[in-house]
């Protein structure tokens, strides 16, 4: 169902924006042009799979809530990959505490509105924008009509997860929050010895040493492209990936008909490690390739073996982007442990637009000390870097 919202003008254009409920309701070629399919986890196959196969929804609470724009005539020149949202599950931004402290008073932080890749703690665009329409300006006024939009439908908040930058929009209008992750970036290496040569003599003999006990313990590791996995290679991941979120006690919110689908229509941007003891799948790792990013997801196993996370996380995805030229690696969310693996502390971004005025203040509050103690961490972290 679409419903009109609110109208603005743009390069002579008269621009409508409208919510949808699925994306079924927009062409994929359509909305994969405003993002020219360059970051996977917005391409209409993934979201759109993401809806058929029950991962978002009444389920997991991310109900969809996609905000377009059109021209006079009718043609697709902006989106934002929006949810309603009944809970904070999945987001990787955290602010229960901000849920908590309005129940204590009273009042209802859910529903709230996100602007996010589900799931996902990866950093990309989040406005679409076609690129004949692209400006700061129009930027501006969609965040603008997406605002009215949230105060209009009343929503508790806003919030925009991992965008690719901060905005440039100003503080009295929306909080800027920052965050750590551990990103891998490829300095043009030859190979991966050519990596491990730019690395302190400790820290490139831990890496020799973990990568020896994968081979000493007869693993043998294959990658293999999406739409090459077999089903029976798709459900060994799948057991992997559910036994992972068992063990943290966390919900696997994604199936197993999400994986294949998106293996049969997008395998080109996706990456499976698999490691072998003879013909037995041990242990697997998911990937999803960018246009110069290649993002770690979802690892797990059948069988504890020393390094074996680290070799199938982390030295893979580093191989693969030295052979295919790919500029980054980010491995995922959280993870101290990574920085001795060659990858280094960097910023993230959300931004956050809260209705009420007492709690915008309170929450502002909160964020310029956390900001503060972020910069410090991140910048005690920066000299535990393992690099020469």
């Amino acid at each position: 169902m679409i419903s009109a919202l609110s109208v603005f003008s743009k390069m002579s254009d008269s621009i409508t924006a409208q919510t949808i409920d699925t994306l079924d309701d927009i062409v994929a070629s359509d909305w994969n042009r405003l993002t020219e399919s360059k970051y996977p986890f917005l391409r209409h196959e993934f979201l759109a799979a993401m809806e058929r196969q029950d991962c978002v929804g009444n389920n997991t609470g991310w109900l969809p809530h996609h905000l377009i724009f059109e021209n006079d005539r009718r043609t697709l020149i902006a989106a934002l990959p929006m949810y309603i949202k009944h809970n904070s599950f999945g987001e990787f931004v955290f602010d229960w505490a901000w849920a908590d402290a309005y129940h204590h008073h009273g009042l209802a932080y859910y529903p709230k509105l996100v602007i996010a890749a589900p799931f996902t703690p990866a950093t990309g665009p989040r406005i679409l924008i076609d690129k004949t329409y692209r400006s700061t300006d129009l930027e501006s006024t969609i965040i603008d009509s997406t605002i009215a939009i949230a105060h209009e439908q009343n929503f508790s908040s806003l919030h925009c997860l991992f965008p690719e930058k901060a905005t440039s929009k100003s503080q009295d209008e929306i909080l800027i929050r920052v965050g750590c992750q551990f990103h891998w970036q490829n300095r043009s290496y030859e190979n991966f010895d050519d990596f491990l040569s730019c690395l302190k003599s400790k820290k490139r003999k831990q890496i020799k040493r973990e990568r020896r006990q994968i081979i000493d313990a007869g693993a043998r590791i294959e990658r293999i492209q999406g739409g090459d996995v077999s089903s029976d290679q798709w459900r060994a991941f799948y057991q992997h990936y559910c036994s992972t979120f068992d063990q943290h006690g966390n919900f696997p919110a994604l199936t197993l008909e999400f994986f294949t689908e998106i293996g049969r229509t997008m395998g080109e941007q996706i990456l499976l490690v698999l490691v072998y003891r003879g013909d037995a799948i041990i242990a697997s790792s998911f990937f999803l390739i960018g246009h110069d990013t290649l993002y770690g997801r979802y690892w797990g196993s059948s069988e504890n073996h020393p390094c074996l996370h680290f070799e199938a996380c982390y030295y893979q995805g580093i191989e693969y982007c030295i052979e295919r030229g790919i500029h980054r690696f980010e491995p995922g969310a959280q993870g101290e442990h990574k920085i001795s693996r060659g990858f280094l502390p960097t910023k993230t971004w959300s931004w956050h637009w809260i209705k009420e005025p007492a709690f915008k203040t309170a929450i502002a509050k909160f964020i310029d000390r956390e900001t503060a103690h972020m910069e410090l961490y991140m910048a005690e972290l920066g000299q535990h870097s393992p690099y020469k």
